[in-house]
């Protein structure tokens, strides 16, 4: 169990916290949610102890270990895989190192002959024999294939360090575990055994994401931040989403009735207060009004962008032919031989762990690469407007926001232009800003206040919500669910996908997959069922 009791954190005279009082329990996974600077991430560094808070104290239960998901993946370079893991319990890792000193001396004393039992023991008592197979076994899970255990961190690619990292925060059972943003960079697949392995996990865990589908996944609490305090709620982010907007008008509610009595009674008290006959009613009247307190009723901090796509021409019942389309990157064949027709009303989502076949695919039909073979046809009446994966170039430049989107504008008026950045919750002074300067978020929304500027009628979008917050995440989705265009996009975030798409497309070794379904159905089809049973026997090849 961890407990904050009167946490206060001030940064200058503004409060992030302010005599915060929660207490996090064995057997319960919480959601801790939050408009973007509410503190979030603040408060489990305060948790794990990273950062000391202005007042209060931190109290976790004695001798219970707490895990941490660490953030900087060049911490553990010089480090192998497994070795990286087995560090999450950092005892454990003490031991093993102390033991392999001790069995390389030369000179191996009595001394050291006690040393290393007391040592065994501990071991022994840590399931150290052990922690090799479950090491393994975290890595497989989350798509670290065993070729790569005894690599040095190093050699791994960025996202390859995540699932590490993450493997590392999971390892040897804590019994107080903080995960923060632990789906990002992670493919579905490794985010639906994350799911499976919360859901099991019997510990405490305090987690931060912006990912609404896992979270009513995993989650029996929801902590929501708002007003320097934290508010405690049982049940799961839709849960909690539901209880706040009923609460809300319940206390509306409430106050309308208090309002109109009141009214009532300051009619009494105007009308008859100079009247004699009628004067101690009224006084009463007026006792009765001092009484009368409406709620305090303080709307969310939340601020939500408005994200409408509107297209400037109606597309037309031919939109996109793709024919044999091939292309090979640092010498590894992405596309091989891919072809698929989009149609009017198609929403595609492209999913699967393939990251690089999406991105050079989405590349080829933005026009920024050419394949190697094959064709691909837009309809006379297409016009297209790309969201890329990395979006570096576009902003190296010295541009201010405002001058950044008037390019893209055919309506080079200001007033025009600072419209649609006010709709991405950009306003005043902030159109002044250079876009060098601007947040993986702020980027992010003057992204997509390009698109919604640009008129088109086909959205192509590779990981569009990559460092939105859960705000921007549900106006994007809401704003995508209603685009009359087409759409074609990748995402990691489960619930994005299943409400917008009516196509599910996967590239797979040789080809596509291609299918007129939602994502649910998807994943429990014949063709997922089948890709398991491959991936499950590739796996024992390798391990044979």
């Amino acid at each position: 169990m961890i407990t904050a009791s009167n946490i206060t954190l001030r940064i200058g005279k503004k409060a992030l916290f302010e005599d915060v009082n929660i207490k996090f329990t064995q057997g319960n996974c919480y959601g801790l949610i939050g408009a973007n600077g509410a503190g979030k991430s603040t408060f489990l560094k305060i948790l794990s102890g990273q950062l000391e808070p202005t007042k209060g104290d931190i109290i976790i239960t004695p001798g219970e270990r707490l895990s941490f998901l660490q953030q900087d993946h060049f911490q553990y370079d010089e480090f192998t895989v497994l070795d990286t893991v087995i560090m999450g319990n950092k005892r454990l890792y003490e031991i093993m190192k102390e033991k392999e000193i001790i069995y390389a001396k030369e000179d191996f004393t009595e001394e050291d002959g006690i040393k290393a039992s007391e040592l065994e023991g501990e071991f022994a008592t840590m399931n150290g024999w052990e922690a090799e197979s479950e090491a393994a076994t975290l890595l497989n899970g989350l798509g670290i294939e065993s070729e790569l255990h005894y690599k040095l961190m190093k050699d791994l690619t960025g996202s390859e360090k995540v699932k590490v990292l993450l493997a590392q925060a999971l390892f040897g059972n804590p019994d107080i575990l903080l995960l923060d943003e632990p789906t990002n960079h992670l493919d579905l697949d490794a985010i639906a055994w994350l799911e499976e392995f919360l859901i099991n996990f019997e510990n405490t865990v305090i987690v931060v994401s912006h990912d609404r589908y896992f979270l009513n996944k995993v989650c029996t609490h929801t902590a929501d931040i708002d007003y320097a305090k934290i508010q405690l709620y049982s049940g799961n982010y839709d849960f909690w989403y539901e209880s706040s907007q009923l609460l809300v008008k319940q206390m509306k509610e409430a106050n309308k009735k208090k309002e109109e009595k009141i009214k009532e009674l300051q009619d009494f008290i105007q009308r008859f207060s100079a009247n004699a006959s009628k004067s101690k009613q009224a006084t009463s009247r007026k006792k009765a009004l001092d009484k009368i307190e409406l709620d305090d009723i303080r709307p969310s901090s939340r601020k939500y962008p408005y994200i409408d796509f509107r297209p400037l021409r109606e597309i037309g019942n031919e939109v996109l032919t793709v024919e044999n389309l091939s292309k090979t990157v640092d010498g590894v064949k992405v596309l091989d031989n891919i072809s698929f027709i989009l149609n009017k009303g198609d929403k595609a989502a492209f999913v699967g762990g393939n990251e690089l076949a999406k991105t050079t695919l989405f590349k080829i039909l933005a026009g920024e690469l050419e394949p190697d073979e094959g064709s691909y046809k837009w309809g006379i009446t297409t016009s297209q407007s790309y969201f890329p994966k990395d979006n570096t170039a576009e902003f190296d430049n010295d541009d201010i926001i405002v001058d950044w989107l008037t390019q893209y504008s055919t309506e080079k008026d200001v007033t025009y232009v600072r419209g649609f950045l006010g709709r991405m919750l950009f306003a005043g002074d902030d159109g002044v800003k250079k876009v060098k300067i601007l947040s993986g978020g702020e980027k992010v929304r003057c992204l997509l206040s390009k698109m919604m500027i640009s008129g088109a009628n086909v959205l192509i979008m590779d990981e569009p919500t990559n460092h939105l917050d859960m705000e921007s995440i549900t106006a994007l989705n809401n704003g995508l669910i209603k685009f009359p265009g087409v759409l074609i996009f990748a995402s990691h975030d489960h619930q994005f996908v299943e409400t917008t798409a009516n196509r599910i497309m996967e590239i797979v070794p040789g080809g596509l997959i291609d299918k007129v379904t939602t994502y649910d159905e998807y994943l429990a089809s014949d063709e997922m069922a089948r890709k398991r049973q491959v991936f499950s026997m590739d796996d024992q090849d390798a391990d044979n």
